[in-house]
């Protein structure tokens, strides 16, 4: 299992286009519970940095080095989490943010529109609780998305992760495996049967039944309405805008790959998608052309071929990557106790194939609800503006149901 855990996918597509990037934003957050800490990178540093990736330092960073980096950037953005978390500089900071979270979790979408609050794709701004300490670690994540990571160094990067315990980092590992294991098949001409490999890859990845989420979608309103939904997007806009732009190129580079092979008009979308993401990425304050994600990325609105030829393969995706945004959540949500007793319960959730599991229908409804341009448009292909005007979160829900758990 650990020897496919490096390189995710190995290459980069894209599916139907769309020039769009930047960071999760916050600027109609209410300026009251805002508490910036001290500023820790100074102007001149971030003009600096803000012009990264130069197409030849890009150029010389293979793919499988890219989707290693992502992995690594995975498990220390959970850690940075916990370390902004734990800084006594930002105790006013998580007080406010927790009183914003639990105001808002009482109030409908009308409510919060009303109120300047509206967490949809009108969001402009980058201004979160931690300011600055969110900056400079973005600084420092956007350095390591430009190294050259080994296999070795994703293994240990996601074993030693302080705030996941070895049975949370095996869950993980896993999973990121299987998704290498998907992108090594269909890069690789020498198999002809795609469907068929697919299958058996499944079949290996669920063959651990501890280890492995369900392939049947899970419920999945859970993202927005479990006990501290939100607190990820809401106290570290920069940081979840650059865990989704990269979980968008996961999903796009599969998609690229299954359309190169399906049209020759798509052959080069990996070009396209590596353009794309790294504007998304854009500067160290998060600064970018055009908005990254603002909503997670899923399969059927990314990479509706890999979908269409297996649904339960993008279903496992999905669920590892709803898993970690939950994970991501209860890290990010301010003064909370027993984090890890509740990330145990969060994994034996998604790791039972039987309980609180989703048709397809409600699946793909909450998949494609808040549309493909909140969740980073197109990997190849056209759309310049958003075909939605709600995040999933206001899908006609009240929410006084997000304090409540799933039965």
């Amino acid at each position: 299992m650990n020897a496919a855990i490096g390189g995710r996918f190995g290459t980069v597509y894209t599916h139907t286009n769309h020039a769009h990037t930047g960071i999760n934003t916050m600027n109609n957050t209410p300026k009251r519970w805002i508490a910036p800490a001290r500023a820790f990178v100074s102007a001149a540093t971030l003009t600096a940095v803000g012009c990264l990736f130069s197409s030849v330092a890009v150029a010389q960073q293979s793919m499988n080095e890219l989707f290693n980096a992502f992995d690594i950037t995975e498990a220390q953005v959970l850690e940075q989490l916990v370390v902004i978390n734990n800084n006594p500089g930002t105790q006013t900071a998580r007080n406010d943010l927790k009183t914003h979270l639990e105001m808002t979790a009482t109030m409908d979408s009308h409510e919060m529109m009303a109120a300047g609050m509206d967490h949809g794709d009108a969001m402009e701004g980058l201004t979160g609780p931690y300011s600055e300490l969110e900056v400079e670690a973005r600084v420092a994540l956007i350095e390591g998305l430009r190294g050259q990571a080994t296999d070795d160094d994703v293994l240990a990067a996601i074993e030693n992760s302080a705030p996941i315990n070895q049975h949370t980092a095996a869950v993980f590992k896993r999973g990121r495996g299987f998704e290498n294991q998907l992108y090594t098949i269909y890069t690789d001409n020498s198999v002809t049967n795609k469907q068929a490999a697919v299958a058996a890859a499944i079949e290996e990845y669920l063959s651990d039944d501890r280890h492995s989420v369900s392939l049947e979608p899970k419920n999945s309103t859970y993202l927005v309405s479990h006990p501290h939904a939100g607190a990820f997007k809401a106290g570290f806009p920069r940081l979840s805008g650059l865990l989704w732009s990269n979980q968008w190129m996961r999903l796009a580079a599969i998609e690229a790959v299954i359309l190169e092979q399906l049209d020759s008009e798509f052959a080069g979308g990996i070009d396209t998608a590596l353009e794309r993401y790294w504007n998304k990425v854009g500067s160290a304050g998060g600064m970018t052309m055009f908005p990254a994600p603002t909503e997670l990325p899923m399969a059927p609105a990314i990479s509706p071929n890999l979908y269409s030829q297996s649904e339960q393969a993008a279903v496992i995706l999905d669920n590892l990557n709803i898993l970690q945004a939950i994970v991501a959540d209860i890290l990010a949500y301010p003064n909370l106790d027993e984090r890890g007793v509740i990330i145990d319960q969060l994994i034996g959730e998604y790791t039972n194939k039987e309980s609180n599991l989703s048709n397809t229908n409600d699946y793909l409804l909450f998949a494609l609800r808040s549309g493909i341009y909140n969740q980073g448009g197109p990997a190849v292909g056209a759309l310049m503006q958003s075909e939605r005007n709600r995040s999933r979160a206001d899908m006609n829900m009240q929410h006084t149901m997000i304090m409540s758990s799933p039965q």
